[in-house]
């Protein structure tokens, strides 16, 4: 009796021991996917945050730089049509034809990336694209076509150049994205860093066959020197533009790389009222009603598709 009791007590310790270990196992399971969503939203917050802020910034010195008497293609802040856009079109009309890319982007996403369009997308989507409308509507004198210096010639172009490169733009994200899914698969920062890289230098590179091939360097320095904030500003500004752009496309990338080339430029249009926000604070523009219902309609329509990724 004492033998069969005592195999007894070890088979019960046993089976003890191995709930213990299954549990643990279990927990173990549980927690560690959840750092890994823990790191993957803060990540993808980061991200965010990069894009936002430097393409804000970005824009505004692109204004100012224009405004105080740049005219150089060298200015080029995502590419060089994009300037031609900004250098032609008040900023709320450039924000408004840079929101097409969100529909251009939805539909290479979807043959291109297989990405899935439900109802909550689509109705976040749409809800973006009229908070970048709304932008066309705020009319104020620092934003309106400079006493129509600019003739309806180069208003035209600069209107079609920035519709051609918001499509671009859009197939440059969706063609990132299926890189990384077919090609690289595996993430890291230091592939977000030489992929951000590689596209600024390609894009360099064409700026800087085209300045000099048109002779507009030559240029530069009577730029600098008639630039109304000073050389030391001109330069500041075009060094400041440059970095902002450079993170952007950083902040850009990653956001592909986390969720899609589709969020990443939903990030991008939810960051368009922030401008003429920045506008009233730095450059005294007037605030209207239309800049907010435009923040919040963008805030609603990031809100509900944030809402799609959990």
């Amino acid at each position: 009796m004492g033998d069969s009791s005592a195999v007894e007590q070890s088979l019960v310790q046993g089976e003890e021991v191995k709930r213990e270990e299954i549990i643990s196992q279990n927990e173990s399971q549980l927690k560690a996917p959840t750092l890994v969503h823990y790191k993957w939203w803060i990540q993808m917050i980061i991200y965010s945050i990069l894009v936002l802020s430097t393409q804000a910034i970005g824009t505004l010195l692109g204004r100012i730089y224009f405004e105080k008497g740049g005219n150089s293609l060298f200015i080029a802040g995502n590419c060089m049509l994009y300037t031609i856009g900004l250098q032609y079109l008040p900023v709320t009309t450039y924000s408004l034809i840079c929101a097409s890319q969100l529909s251009f982007n939805a539909i290479f996403s979807y043959f291109l990336n297989k990405q899935k369009c439900t109802p909550y997308i689509i109705n976040s989507l749409v809800i973006l694209t009229i908070s970048s409308s709304l932008l066309v509507l705020h009319n104020d004198d620092s934003s309106e076509r400079t006493n129509n210096k600019t003739s309806r010639q180069k208003y035209i172009f600069g209107f079609l150049s920035t519709l051609a490169t918001s499509a671009g733009n859009a197939l440059m994200l969706s063609i990132t994205q299926l890189t990384l899914q077919k090609i690289f698969k595996k993430e890291s920062f230091h592939l977000i860093i030489e992929m951000s890289i590689y596209q600024s230098i390609s894009s360099t590179m064409v700026l800087l066959i085209g300045l000099f091939a048109s002779g507009e360097w030559k240029k530069l320095v009577k730029e600098m020197n008639e630039y109304e904030l000073g050389k030391i500003s001109y330069v500041l500004n075009l060094i400041g533009t440059s970095i902002c752009w450079q993170f952007y496309t950083v902040g850009s990338v990653g956001l592909i790389f986390k969720v899609s080339s589709l969020f990443s430029n939903v990030i991008s249009i939810l960051g368009l009222p922030v401008a003429p926000v920045l506008a009233v604070i730095f450059l005294h523009d007037k605030l209207s009603g239309i800049i907010v219902m435009s923040m919040v309609l963008a805030i609603w329509g990031f809100v509900i598709y944030v809402s799609t990724l959990s």
